[in-house]
C-alpha cells in the first residue's frame, strides 16, 4: 500500500477553481471510449472530473452529431440528461481544430453547453490528425498553436478556466522539445489553470514507454506551473507512484481506466490509507449492467450493443475465467446476448 497517498492532497489552485474536484486524478478523454456513459460510470466510482472526446471544432460549429453526442440537453432519454446534469461535473469539454478563429468559435459554443473548464488538444498523435493539422501537429508548429491558445483563452470567461493537453514533443529531437516550452509557457503566460502532459511524443503514439523523467525535469524547470501527467497508469497505485516521482500535481488516467472504473474508487482508497479491493463478481455485474443501460439510452440498442463489446473485453480481464468472457463478449450482438453473457459469468452460484 503506497504510504505516499495518505499524505497526498489537491493543489487550492484548482480547488478555488473547481472545489467539487476532490481527488488529484481524473478521466482522461478518449477517442471512441469517453461518452457521457463512459462518464457516469467512472463518477459513480469515485472519480471527480472528466474531460470528453475531443470534439472537432468545425462540427461544433455546425451543430453536427458531434456536437449532439455530448450535449445533455440533447440527450434522448431524460434520466441520461438528468444524470449528466447532476452527475457528470465538473466537466471539461476538450476541443481541437486547425485554426485560432473556429478553435475559438468551437470553445464559445462548450461555454455555451454548460462546460465546467475547456481543454485545448495540442497533443493527439494519429497521423489522419497530424495530416489534417490539428492535435499533435502543433507541436512542430508551436507559434500557430499559442496563436490558438490566446483565442480561445480571449472567448472563454474569466471564470471558466482553459486548460492545456500536449505530449513531450514531436519526436525526440531537440527542437522538439524547444516546441514543447513554447507551448507550455504560452499557455501559463495566458493564465491556463494546468497542462496535461504525456510522457510520450507524437510520433510514439502509444507504443514504447512513457518518460516520466521528462515530467521530473518539466516541474523542477517549471515549479509555479499545475502540472498533470500522463502515460503509463494502469491501476491505481500507479497514481501514486507518478506523483511520488515526478513531482506533478495530479495524473490524468487514459487508458487504465477503460473497462476499469474501480481505479478511482481504489485510488481514493489508499489516499484514506485503506488497501484498495479487487471489484467482487457482483460488483463487476452491477458496473456492467449500468454501463451498458447509459450506453443503450445514449446511442440505442444496436449501437450500444456494438459499441460495448471493447469495454465488456477491458472488464473481463477482471474475472476468474478472463479469456473465455473475452470471447463472449466479443461475440455480442444484442441485450439479450449482453445479458446472457452476464447471467451465465457474473453470478455468484
Amino acid at each position: 500500500m503506497s504510504r505516499f497517498a495518505a499524505s497526498v492532497s489537491v493543489d487550492p489552485r484548482i480547488i478555488e477553481k473547481l472545489p467539487k474536484f476532490d481527488a488529484p486524478f481524473f478521466q482522461a478523454g478518449l477517442a471512441g471510449y469517453s461518452d457521457a456513459a463512459m462518464r457516469i460510470v467512472a463518477r459513480e466510482h469515485g472519480c471527480p472530473f472528466c474531460v470528453t472526446e475531443s470534439l472537432l471544432d468545425r462540427t461544433l460549429i455546425s451543430g453536427g452529431k458531434g456536437r449532439r453526442r455530448e450535449d445533455p440537453e440533447l440527450l434522448a432519454q431524460e434520466h441520461v440528461e438528468e444524470a449528466c446534469n447532476l452527475h457528470d461535473h465538473p466537466i471539461a469539454g476538450q476541443v481541437i481544430g486547425i485554426t485560432p478563429d473556429e478553435m475559438a468559435q468551437g470553445a464559445a459554443i462548450l461555454v455555451e453547453l454548460g462546460y465546467d473548464v475547456i481543454d485545448v488538444n495540442l497533443a493527439c498523435p494519429p497521423k489522419r490528425v497530424r495530416r489534417r493539422k490539428r492535435g499533435g501537429y502543433f507541436l512542430c508548429a508551436p507559434t500557430e498553436g499559442v496563436e490558438i491558445l490566446e483565442a480561445v483563452r480571449e472567448v472563454v470567461p474569466d471564470n471558466i478556466p482553459t486548460t492545456l493537453k500536449l505530449r513531450r514533443g514531436f519526436d525526440d529531437s531537440e527542437e522538439s522539445v524547444t516546441n514543447f516550452y513554447t507551448l507550455f509557457d504560452g499557455a501559463m503566460d495566458l493564465e491556463y489553470l494546468w497542462a496535461t502532459v504525456h510522457g510520450r511524443s507524437v510520433e510514439q503514439r502509444y507504443n514504447g514507454p512513457s518518460r516520466w523523467e521528462f515530467l521530473t525535469n518539466l516541474v523542477k524547470e517549471r515549479p509555479d506551473a499545475l502540472i498533470f501527467g500522463s502515460g503509463d497508469i494502469w491501476c491505481a497505485e500507479d497514481i501514486f507512484k507518478m506523483m511520488e516521482e515526478t513531482g506533478v500535481h495530479g495524473v490524468s488516467v487514459a487508458r487504465g481506466c477503460i473497462g476499469n472504473p474501480w481505479i478511482f474508487a481504489q485510488a481514493r482508497a489508499l489516499m484514506d490509507g485503506r488497501d484498495p479491493k479487487d471489484p467482487t463478481i457482483q460488483e463487476q455485474r452491477s458496473a456492467l449492467l449500468r454501463h451498458f443501460e447509459l450506453c443503450t439510452d445514449l446511442h440505442g440498442e444496436q449501437v450500444a450493443s456494438r459499441l460495448m463489446r471493447k469495454f465488456g473485453i477491458s472488464f473481463s480481464r477482471f474475472h476468474s475465467k478472463p479469456e473465455e468472457v473475452r470471447k463472449e463478449f466479443i461475440s455480442i450482438q444484442s441485450a439479450v446476448e449482453w445479458k446472457c453473457v452476464l447471467d451465465t459469468y457474473y453470478c455468484n452460484s
